[in-house]
């Protein structure tokens, strides 16, 4: 006989530009949202592109550490309580194919990979510390892009050849094999069999993700162009912040609380 209670909700939650302020990479402003789903019984599991020893101190910090993070867009999963510090090999084998594309296309792409602690730091906004997690890949490879859409399709295409994908996040181009945060959202939800799902995001990796839950909230970001009209909107499933970031995160945290009447 199955002791384990039920789990009233499982939220999914991108990071950056989502329950993390894409300027200060503070939650504070999610605080009572956040203890609110304390308070019901709610699960968190945070879905985004970082690796797993950043999502792990996120995690930690936060008091989400009983439950599994989705890191690097989906191409692994950080069980609970873990550390994050896995084997390399794959981040290697995608490396190894970034460097195969012609160079009049590999040069317009600058990986994390081809930057030191200092780089990624000046690009991310992020203390040195936290530079160096984030270059700690196991599986999937963020960088900048410099060149044209046309560019941009030839040199995704080239990759496609060799099984790699790009998809497009809040700050950057990230490639992997595949899969995607959606995909490990199901696996989720098929261990944990909530009564309710809610996903919160921001960016174009996010949109499989926002599609998939029961509710979907599209954070508004200042700093990029809006997402496209989504299926489910017209319908009042996914819905749209106001307000930009942790701010917008915790009001609609609340709200949706509030309406599923579990506060």
């Amino acid at each position: 006989m199955n002791s384990t209670p039920p789990l009233p909700l499982l939220v999914f939650s991108d990071l950056d530009g989502t329950l993390i302020d894409h300027q200060t990479y503070s939650a504070a402003a999610a605080d009572p949202a956040l203890k609110a789903l304390k308070s019901c019984g709610a699960g968190l599991v945070m879905a985004s592109s970082k690796t797993g020893p950043e999502i792990s101190r996120i995690r930690d910090a936060l008091g989400w550490s009983d439950w599994p993070a989705i890191i690097e867009n989906g191409a692994g999963v950080l069980p609970p309580k873990d550390a994050g510090l896995k084997d390399s090999a794959q981040y290697d084998q995608l490396r190894g194919h970034l460097n195969t594309v012609p160079q009049h296309l590999r040069s317009l792409f600058r990986g994390f990979g081809d930057m030191d602690a200092a780089d990624v730091a000046k690009t991310t906004g992020l203390p040195v510390d936290a530079a160096r997690l984030a270059k700690t890949r196991a599986f999937s490879e963020p960088g900048l892009w410099d060149g044209t859409v046309a560019q941009r399709a030839a040199f995704l295409d080239h990759l496609a050849g060799q099984g790699v994908t790009g998809r497009e996040g809040g700050r950057f181009l990230t490639l992997s094999f595949g899969q995607t945060k959606a995909d490990r959202m199901a696996e989720m939800i098929d261990q944990y069999r909530p009564d309710h799902t809610i996903a919160l995001g921001d960016a174009p990796n996010d949109i499989e993700m926002l599609e998939t839950a029961d509710i979907g909230v599209i954070i508004a970001n200042p700093h990029r162009a809006p997402l496209p009209p989504l299926k489910g909107e017209t319908d009042g499933r996914i819905t749209r912040t106001r307000l930009a970031g942790p701010q917008g995160w915790n009001q609609s945290i609340l709200a949706l609380l509030d309406t599923l009447q579990l506060t």
